[in-house]
Formats: structure tokens, C-alpha cells, sequence
């Protein structure tokens, strides 16, 4: 199945009006709500391991640091470490968004639980930044994320 951009947007517009984020009614500026969607449509894709519309929501040369603290800086090498794991589930709180002109930086807690490519289970907790770029074209991009492990002190 090909993935295209039209049907990203698309999945992101049912994905809005599902979570009923609407900006005229939070108050959220246009990319608050663009970025959110996208953070929304990425959540689903872990969920069901649909890494097609992850790939199209990252840039080529995006910069991706892992928990584990290991750095990408190619959209290839991002997903194959994004693909090591199968989740069971996955789910998001306490997202915030900050907007700097075309660009907004997305923050919010990780938990996950699935298993990595040999089997073992793989619980995680993390709290992440994804930094979004509006591009000329007028997509949004993740250009950069990074996890960091979650503890309780």
C-alpha cells in the first residue's frame, strides 16, 4: 500500500475531528493544531506499527535520539530503529506545544510496551521533544526527536 501525502492530511482531518482538537475552540494557533494532528496520526501508527505515515511525517535528514542515546541523522536509520520494536501498545500524555514562527517544538510523555527484534518485552517510559518544521511546500516535517527515560524521583 502506498502511502501519500494527501492521505496523511487526510488520516490527520478524521484524526482532528475524532480527538476533537479544533483550534477556533482551544485557542491553539493553526500550528499548534497542524503539529498536534501529526503527534496524533504518529501515536496511531505506533499503535497499529504502521511505520508508512511515520515515514512521511519525518525529513530526510531528520535527528533522532533514542533512549538508549543512540543518534541518527537519516529518516533510513530513524525508522529501521523505530521498526526494532512491536508494540502492543503505546499512548501519550501531557503534550505540550510551543510555537516558534514555522517551527514548534512538541513535548510529552512516552509509555510503551511491546517486544524488540529477538523477543524480549520491552517496557518503556519516556518523556520526548519532536521539533517540527513547516517546509516551503507547506508540510509540516519533524526535523528532530529525542527520548529520555522516565523516572519517578
Amino acid at each position: 500500500m502506498k502511502i501519500t501525502w494527501a492521505s496523511v492530511v487526510a488520516s490527520v482531518v478524521v484524526l482532528l475531528a475524532a480527538a476533537g482538537i479544533h483550534a477556533a475552540t482551544t485557542g491553539a494557533s493553526p500550528a499548534q493544531t497542524a503539529v498536534a494532528a501529526l503527534e496524533q496520526a504518529w501515536l496511531k501508527a505506533q499503535q497499529t506499527n504502521n511505520y508508512d505515515v511515520i515515514q512521511a511525517s519525518m525529513a530526510d535528514n531528520i535527528v533522532q535520539t533514542s533512549i538508549e542515546g543512540k543518534v541518527t541523522t537519516t529518516k533510513a536509520a530513524a525508522l529501521a530503529d523505530d521498526k526494532s520494536v512491536k508494540w502492543t501498545s503505546v499512548d501519550y500524555s501531557d503534550m505540550k506545544f510551543f510555537v516558534y514562527g514555522d517551527t514548534v517544538v512538541a513535548i510529552g510523555n512516552f509509555r510503551g510496551k511491546g517486544t524488540d527484534g529477538s523477543g524480549a518485552a520491552v517496557d518503556e517510559r519516556a518523556v520526548f521533544t519532536d521539533t517540527w518544521v513547516k517546509m516551503p511546500d507547506g508540510k509540516w516535517q519533524c526535523v528532530a526527536s529525542h527520548d529520555t527515560a522516565y523516572k519517578k524521583r
